[in-house]
C-alpha cells in the first residue's frame, strides 16, 4: 500500500497535467476576446464627425461581434472536450490510483454501466458550470459592444467632442475577468484554475470511492488531506486528514472545497470491524 503522501502527490500531478493543458487554451481564448476589445476601442478612438463615421462604426462593431462568436465557439469546444475526455480521464485515473493504493490489479477497473452512470451527472453538472461562465462572458462582450457603439455615435453626431472614453469603457467591461455571485471580479486564469482543479479532484475521488465500493467491496476509506482541512468544509472542526471514513461518507464528501487536495485510499482490510466508526484515526 502506498504512503498517504505519495498517494496525494501522484493524484495531484496527474490532475495538474490535465488542468494545465486546458487552462492554457482557455486563457488564450479569453485573451483573444480582450485583443478584439482593444482593437475595437482603437478604431473607435479615431472616429470624428463626418460622412464616413457611421459605416466605420458599423464595420468595427461587426468585426468585434464576429470575434465574440469565434470566442463562444472555441470556448464551448474546450468545455466539451473537458467534459467528454478530460473528466473521464480524471475519474479513471482516480480509480486506477485507488487500486494501486490497495495493491490490487489495476485491470479490475472497467467502464461498467455503474461507472458510466456515476460519471454522467458529474460531467453534465460541471459542463453546465463552464458553459454558464462562457455565456456570461458573451453577454458582457455584447454589452461592451453596445456601449462602445453608443459612445462612438455620440462622437460622430458631434455631441461628444473629446472622443470616446476608452479607459472608462475598458474598465467598465473587463473581459479578462469573471464575475462571481458576490459581484467580485477575478482574473480568468485564477477562476479557471480553481474551477478545473475542483472538478478534476471531485471526478478523481468519485472514481476512487466508486472503485473501492464496486471492485473491492470496501466498507472503509482512509482520507488524505491537508492537515487543517475539515471533512465537510474547510473550517469544519472535524479534521479529515488521516481518518477512516465509511464508504458512504467518502462518497458524500469526495472533496471539501475549491483548492482541496483530498484523496482516498481504499481500506478493504478493515471490512467487518465492528470497533470502527467513521472519523476514527487511521
Amino acid at each position: 500500500m502506498s504512503t498517504p503522501t505519495q498517494a496525494r502527490t501522484d493524484q495531484h500531478e496527474e490532475l495538474l497535467a490535465l488542468v494545465t493543458v486546458l487552462l492554457g487554451r482557455m486563457v488564450r481564448t479569453w485573451q483573444s476576446l480582450h485583443t478584439a476589445q482593444d482593437t475595437l476601442l482603437r478604431v473607435l478612438e479615431r472616429i470624428r464627425p463626418g460622412l464616413g463615421a457611421t459605416p466605420r462604426i458599423r464595420d468595427a462593431v461587426r468585426a468585434f461581434n464576429l470575434e465574440v462568436a469565434r470566442f463562444n465557439r472555441d470556448a464551448l469546444a474546450l468545455a466539451e472536450r473537458w467534459a467528454a475526455t478530460d473528466l473521464p480521464t480524471a475519474y479513471r485515473d482516480g480509480a486506477v490510483q485507488a487500486l494501486r493504493r490497495a495493491q490490487r490489479d489495476v485491470a479490475l477497473f472497467q467502464w461498467t454501466t455503474d461507472h458510466q452512470a456515476a460519471l454522467t451527472p458529474l460531467t453534465a453538472t460541471f459542463y453546465v458550470d463552464l458553459v454558464r461562465r462562457i455565456q456570461e462572458t458573451v453577454r458582457r462582450a455584447h454589452a461592451f459592444a453596445r456601449a462602445a457603439q453608443d459612445a462612438a455615435r455620440e462622437v460622430a453626431a458631434g455631441r461628444q467632442h473629446q472622443g470616446i472614453d476608452s479607459h472608462r469603457l475598458a474598465v467598465g467591461h473587463r473581459l479578462t475577468t469573471v464575475v462571481y455571485a458576490d459581484q467580485s471580479r477575478h482574473p480568468v486564469e485564477s477562476w479557471a484554475r480553481s474551477a478545473l482543479m475542483w472538478q478534476g479532484v471531485v471526478a478523481a475521488n468519485a472514481g476512487a470511492v466508486n472503485t473501492a465500493r464496486w471492485e473491492l467491496d470496501a466498507e472503509w476509506m482512509q482520507c488524505v488531506d491537508g492537515p487543517e482541512c475539515g471533512f465537510e468544509n474547510h473550517p469544519d472542526t472535524d479534521h479529515a486528514d488521516g481518518t477512516i471514513r465509511s464508504i458512504d461518507d467518502a462518497s458524500m464528501f469526495p472533496a471539501a472545497h475549491h483548492g482541496c487536495i483530498r484523496s482516498w485510499i481504499p481500506r478493504p482490510d478493515l471490512n467487518g470491524r465492528p470497533d470502527i466508526e467513521s472519523g476514527d484515526p487511521a
